[in-house]
Parts: structure tokens; sequence; C-alpha cells
């Protein structure tokens, strides 16, 4: 009886690996196939609706000169931009550097929060900018990032499509070469928006808002009430709600944004447990809300779904490996067929859940072929996420059943290391 129950169990799980590996063939062939495809038609250049753009910043003195440094040199016609800092607090020289920007420039502006209203997590921010804005369409960008001077046209031209709610940029690892850490990161970010993210688009399922290099129209922003501070993982949240209220998101691969991407381990921990935890957050927030939905279609509740449970693989997969192990020594005639589907199924998952093949077509279509060599040290990521989900797991399942859920926004603490590889 015991084995039979733990032989049901094995294939559960099996099959709901073997599943995502499957959604991960079929987006890497997806945009394999559409690489070789000419570009589409250019964008309608007679669009130029206002635009505003939110910056919060907590403690962004070492990179918060760079990024306004280079939204003072965007294309987009001045007259029709509309810049927000929000100073959340900050205890450094990040309002003084702020200032100097807007006393030089007239679409720069700050709102600067003190302790009473500010520090209450990115979402809170937000919101607080979002109320200032004028722009018919909003923009975000975090303190660390560094983008394209023509981001915001590349950005924007999607909105054309009344359809279009929300649009996403693609994000690049500015500081790759620091160290290993930065190295696999990048890897992720590859395997995540050039191949996941463009097939989700070209698929027409469920493209997700990355909570910055992407923006709203602001009129769905508007009617959606903004960000939920509630929820750690602001922007997954986003998504689900833009798309539930029968709005779409745009993938556009083409509009970089550089970000200088956590190096070391510790902080790698507190900004995944974040991701993991508000994702999980989500995933009971939104799930029977994505199963019953009227505006979304089958293939999009499933790609929904999965996305949502996406940061619960770690957590199955080693629930594999402990239901797997004593069958093997229980004698299951089942699992000398299946088990080697575990360590593959597994390995599959390597990084920010993009499968190792997703990383290297990535690097392929980008021609970084030299870097393919770093791809089976992904593993190490993998092995690390699966405390660190368990921990977010236990966290939010204790805090569904105590029924208090306090949230606590760490931030990413930028070093200002990406500096150096930027051309001056």
């Amino acid at each position: 009886m015991i084995i039979e129950a733990l032989e049901i169990l094995f294939l559960f799980l099996t099959a709901i690996m073997i599943a995502y590996l499957v959604r991960h063939y079929v987006f890497t062939l997806t945009v394999l196939r559409s690489a070789n495809k000419k570009p589409s038609s250019p964008a309608d250049l007679t669009f130029e609706p206002t635009v505003s753009i939110l910056v919060p910043a907590f403690n962004e003195e070492k990179v918060i000169g760079r990024l306004l440094s280079r939204i003072a040199n965007f294309t987009y016609p001045k007259e029709k931009l509309q810049v927000i800092v929000i100073n959340d607090a900050s205890s450094d020289q990040t309002g003084k550097i702020i200032d100097e920007y807007k006393n030089t420039y007239p679409f720069i502006d700050v709102l600067n929060r003190d302790r009473s209203n500010g520090r209450r997590g990115k979402a809170s921010a937000m919101n607080h900018g979002f109320s200032k804005c004028t722009g018919e369409i909003l923009l975000c960008f975090d303190a660390d990032y560094y983008p394209q001077k023509d981001i915001v046209e590349r950005l924007v031209k999607e909105f054309v499509d009344p359809k279009v709610g929300a649009v996403q940029g693609r994000v690049v690892v500015l500081n790759e070469p620091q160290n290993i850490v930065t190295r696999l990161v990048a890897l992720e970010r590859i395997g995540g928006y050039r191949v996941d993210q463009e097939a989700r688009d070209i698929l027409g399922l469920i493209a997700q808002f990355g909570g910055t290099v992407g923006g709203f129209r602001s009129s769905v922003l508007k009617s959606l009430h903004g960000w939920d501070a509630s929820v750690l993982a602001e922007d997954t949240d986003l998504t689900f709600r833009v798309y539930l209220a029968g709005h779409k998101i745009r993938y556009c691969v083409d509009a970089e944004c550089y970000e200088e991407a956590v190096d070391n381990w510790k902080s790698y921990w507190r900004q995944r447990y974040r991701w993991a935890k508000g994702h999980m957050q989500c995933f009971f927030k939104h799930s029977w809300s994505v199963l019953k939905s009227e505006n979304l279609n089958a293939k999009e509740k499933i790609d929904g779904l999965m996305l949502l449970s996406v940061y619960f693989m770690p957590i199955l997969a080693l629930l594999s490996l402990l239901v797997g192990l004593p069958l093997i020594f229980l004698g299951s005639p089942l699992v000398g067929a299946l088990w080697v589907s575990v360590p593959i199924s597994l390995y599959s998952f390597v990084g920010n859940f993009a499968p190792f093949f997703e990383v290297g077509v990535g690097l392929y279509l980008d021609g970084r072929t030299r870097t393919q060599w770093l791809i089976p040290l992904l593993i190490f990521t993998f092995f690390f996420n699966i405390p660190l989900c368990l921990k977010a797991f236990f966290d939010v399942l204790g805090s569904k059943i105590l029924g208090k859920d306090k949230n606590v926004w760490v931030k990413t603490t930028h070093s200002g290391n990406g500096n150096c590889y930027i051309e001056s």
C-alpha cells in the first residue's frame, strides 16, 4: 500500500516536471523559428503620447545619477515627457543628487517622502508617484538601470494597439563580468528575457511585466487602482490583474535596459526570496480567478497557472527525489523506468527556472557562444533556490494559517560597480 501511494505521488511529480520541460522546449523552438523572420513593419512615428516616468529611489546615491543622466539624453520629445523621482526617505546623498538634476532639467521633478510615510516598499512609493502623473503612458525604471536613449519610443509604440494595457522591455545585466554571481544572473536573464518572454509574446500567452523597463496605459493602471502594497511581487500581481481585466501585455525584445545585478550570494538570497514569496502570494491570490476568467482563453489559463507556480518547482523537484529514493530501495518496478527522468527534469529548471537549453539558445541568438561553458554552473543556483523557496513557502503558508501576512521589503543594495562598463 505504501509503495503504491509513493508511486502515484512520484508519477504525479514527474508529470508536472515533464509538463514544464515540454513548455520550455516549445518556447525555445518558437523563438528559434522566429529568429530569421523579417522584422515587422516600422511603428507609427506620428504616435507620440505624453509619457510619465516613475523612478523609485531609496539610498541610491551610487546609481541614481547614472540613470538621470541617461534620462536627460532621451530622444523622446521633452515637452511630452514628465519624470518623477520618488525619494523614499533616503538617508544618504540620493536627495541631493536628484535635486541637482531637478534644478537643471525642467521635465524632472521629485517627490520627497519622509520617515512618516516612506520606506514602506516599492509599491507604496510607486502609488505616491502615480498620483502625480499626467502622462497618457506611464513607464517605470528602477534606480540601478541604464536604458537605451530611444527606449521610450520603443516601448510606447506598442500602445498604438488599444488592446495593449502594458508593455515590457528586455533586461540585460550591466555588470556581468564582475564575478561568478553576476555572470550566473546574466545567464538567468538571457534565458528569461531573450527566450521565455519573447516566446510568450509570440504565442499569445501571458507576457510578464517585470516591475521595471516597462509601463502601462495610465487609464488602465488607474482602473486597477495602482500597485498592491500587500504583495511583495507587485509586478507579477499587476501582470495578472491586467490580463484578468481584459487587457494584454506586449514584450519588446528590442527595448533593452541594463541593470546592475546582485554581486554576492547574500544579496541574491534576499532578492530571490522576495521574488519567491511574492510570486507564491500571487499564486494564492490569482489562481482561482485565472481558472474562471472569461477574459482568458484556455492556453492563457494554462500558461498563467504554470507561471504562477514556477517558484514551487524547486520544492517539487526536491520532493520527487525524496519520494524516488525510498522507491528504489523498496524495489519499485516503476521507478526503474522513470528515475532517469528526474535528474533530467531537475537540471532543466536551473537558474531562474529558465532551463539550460533556453539559456543556450539565448546565448546563440545573442552571438555569445563563448559564454555557454558557464551553463553547467547554473545547477548550483538551482540548488541554492531549493531552501530559499522552501522558506518562502513556509512563510506564506504560516501567514495563511495565522491570518497575518507581514511583508518586510528588503531593498537590493547597489554598489555602482556597473558604472565602469558604460562607455563615456
